[in-house]
């Protein structure tokens, strides 16, 4: 199902006047719509919708998720129907943004509810409500972590990447990504997370799914929380594609770019450390200004 339809990803070398060596994999480019690690994350949720003998998924997100457009697509791609359950009301009222508007286009249904009504996503109770209103629909959470999510995302690194390189650095949503990166990870290997969001609930999402010890995370470059941005972030992202021809997008890859270079720069890291940024792709919510 994803494997047939996965293209080749590049690793680019970043030129920098600096003690150690960085690598992008650039996970953006394994499929044009279903991009970075989201391919990773929804493979084993559809192969296990499809055992079940199931067609149709449900899944949550906020208006600009990166999750409800690659969902959307895959469900489009395979023959599935979708419905997404989305994250403010009022939204409902409102001319479709981008993301919403591909999504619809590509045959999902978006369910809009209030942003009380949404915090109870997780509850078995709202879920079972649900399940009744969407009979048959086999559920993925929002940003589609789970345990089959965590299953794919081990598949991010490869035997090359355990052995050609001492650190790992990975932007955080949700904590599925980075937690599969962890349980694959080599033991001599570190991996760093710059969180997308601010305060230290995503470490504890992150200890749920793994019992390794060689990770660290870090909300310090968020930029005062989820999806806010600043004009020095935006400028970092022009000059970082301009400089070095890899797109980035304000939400998670900017300021994960931005940590990293900040460390590098404090002398964070051991001279001669080879480092590999995993570019989790979401360019579909970029701004392009």
């Amino acid at each position: 199902m994803f494997d047939q339809i996965a293209q080749s990803v590049a690793y680019q070398k970043i030129n920098l006047d600096a003690a150690v060596s960085v690598t992008v994999k650039r996970l953006d480019q394994i499929h044009p719509q279903i991009s970075g690690n989201k391919f990773f994350k929804l493979k084993y949720n559809f192969l296990e919708a499809q055992k079940q003998g199931l067609n149709k998924v449900l899944t949550f997100g906020g208006a600009y998720s990166n999750h409800i457009a690659a969902t959307a697509y895959a469900a489009h791609l395979f023959g599935f129907k979708s419905v997404s359950v989305i994250r403010g009301e009022e939204l409902a009222a409102k001319p479709l943004n981008s993301t919403l508007a591909t999504a619809q286009q590509f045959g999902m249904q978006l369910h809009f509810v209030s942003r009380e009504q949404y915090h109870l996503k997780d509850q078995p109770e709202y879920l079972a409500e649900l399940t009744q209103q969407f009979p048959e629909h086999f559920i993925i959470p929002e940003g589609g972590t789970n345990p089959l999510a965590i299953q794919g995302c081990k598949e991010i690194l490869n035997a090359e990447d355990l052995e050609n390189y001492d650190v790992i650095c990975c932007a955080v949503g949700t904590g599925g990504t980075i937690s599969g990166i962890i349980e694959a990870s080599s033991a001599h290997q570190k991996v760093l997370g710059f969180s997308a969001l601010k305060g230290d609930f995503l470490q504890h999402e992150v200890k749920q799914w793994t019992t390794q010890k060689n990770w660290q995370m870090t909300d310090a470059y968020c930029g005062g929380g989820y999806a806010k941005t600043t004009p020095e972030l935006l400028q970092f992202m022009q000059s970082f594609e301009v400089e070095h021809k890899i797109p980035l997008e304000q939400v998670y890859t900017a300021k994960m770019m931005v940590g990293l270079f900040d460390l590098i720069e404090q002398n964070y890291f051991t001279r001669g450390l080879r480092i590999l940024v995993i570019h989790t792709g979401g360019l579909q919510g970029r701004y392009t200004g």
